[in-house]
C-alpha cells in the first residue's frame, strides 16, 4: 500500500518531458536488471510509453557479481541503441553504471575510469549488511577526485533505519541522495517505505529515479501516480532535469 493516496492520474502526467531516469538496468545480460535484447527493448517502450523519454541506464559494476567493465556497458549501449533505431524507437538512451563501494570501485577511482552520469555525478550504492567501514574516507575521495557522490536508494539501508542522524552525516560529508521511486509501494517492505516517507518529509532527497529491472517494477510503478504522489513529488522529480541537457 502506497503511504499516500489517493486519487489515480495517468502515468503520461506524473513525469515532464524534461524528467531523466538515472536509475535502471536496461542493457541485457550483464547484471540483474533486462534478460536479452527483446527484454531490454520492451522495459524502455514501457518506460517510453509512460513519458519517460530520457534514460541513463545504470548497470552494476559490483565486485565479482557483476564485474562489468566500461567497455562492456559501453558496448551493450550501442547494441541496445542499435536495436531502438531498427524498430524505430524514439527515446534518448544513456548509459553510466552503478557502483558498489568496494575495492574495485577504490580502485577505479584512482586511474578515473568512471562512467559518470554527466561528467561529474556517480551513482553509488553499499551493502544492505552493513556500511564499508571505509564510507567516508571513499566519499571524500570522490570528491577529491572531481566528482560528486549520488547514493542509490538511501531509504533501503535498513542499518540506518529509526536515525536520521546517520543521513545528515552523510548528506555533510558531500553525498546527494536518491530516492527510488519503486519504494513508494510495496516492493521492498513496510520498513522502506517508512524510511522514504521520513526522508521526504525532512526534504533529504536529491533526486528520483525509477531503478526499473524488469517488468514487476514498471507495473507497480504505475500505482505510484496519484494526484497527492504527483504534488509532493513534483519538485523533486523536476530535479532530474539537470541531467537533460547530457
Amino acid at each position: 500500500m502506497l503511504f499516500f493516496n489517493r486519487k489515480n492520474i495517468s502515468i503520461q502526467n506524473f513525469f515532464s518531458d524534461t524528467y531523466v531516469d538515472i536509475h535502471s538496468h536496461l542493457l541485457p545480460g550483464i547484471d540483474d536488471g533486462a534478460k536479452d535484447i527483446d527484454d531490454a527493448i520492451n522495459l524502455i517502450k514501457k518506460l517510453v510509453s509512460y513519458g519517460i523519454k530520457n534514460i541513463i541506464t545504470t548497470p552494476h559494476i559490483m565486485g565479482d557479481v557483476y564485474p562489468n567493465t566500461s567497455e562492456i556497458i559501453k558496448r551493450k549501449l550501442d547494441e541496445v541503441r542499435q536495436e531502438l533505431t531498427n524498430r524505430k524507437i524514439e527515446v534518448n538512451l544513456k548509459a553510466a553504471a552503478e557502483y558498489m563501494l568496494d575495492e574495485q570501485f577504490v580502485d577505479l577511482l584512482k586511474k578515473k575510469d568512471i562512467l559518470t552520469l554527466d561528467g561529474f555525478h556517480i551513482l553509488v550504492e553499499m551493502s544492505f549488511f552493513s556500511p564499508p567501514m571505509n564510507l567516508f574516507d571513499t566519499l571524500f575521495d570522490i570528491q577529491l577526485k572531481g566528482y560528486k557522490p549520488i547514493l542509490a536508494h538511501p531509504e533501503r539501508y535498513q542499518f540506518y533505519h529509526g536515525n536520521l542522524d546517520n543521513f545528515y552525516k552523510l548528506k555533510k560529508a558531500g553525498c546527494l541522495f536518491q530516492l527510488n521511486l519503486l519504494s513508494l509501494t510495496d516492493q521492498y517492505g513496510k520498513g522502506v517505505t517508512k524510511s522514504a516517507k521520513n526522508l521526504l518529509e525532512n526534504q533529504l532527497y536529491d533526486f528520483a529515479g525509477t531503478d526499473t529491472h524488469h517488468n514487476n517494477h514498471l507495473h507497480l510503478l504505475e500505482t505510484i501516480a496519484t494526484s497527492k504522489n504527483l504534488k509532493l513529488l513534483q519538485p523533486l522529480i523536476s530535479k532530474n532535469k539537470q541531467f537533460h541537457k547530457i
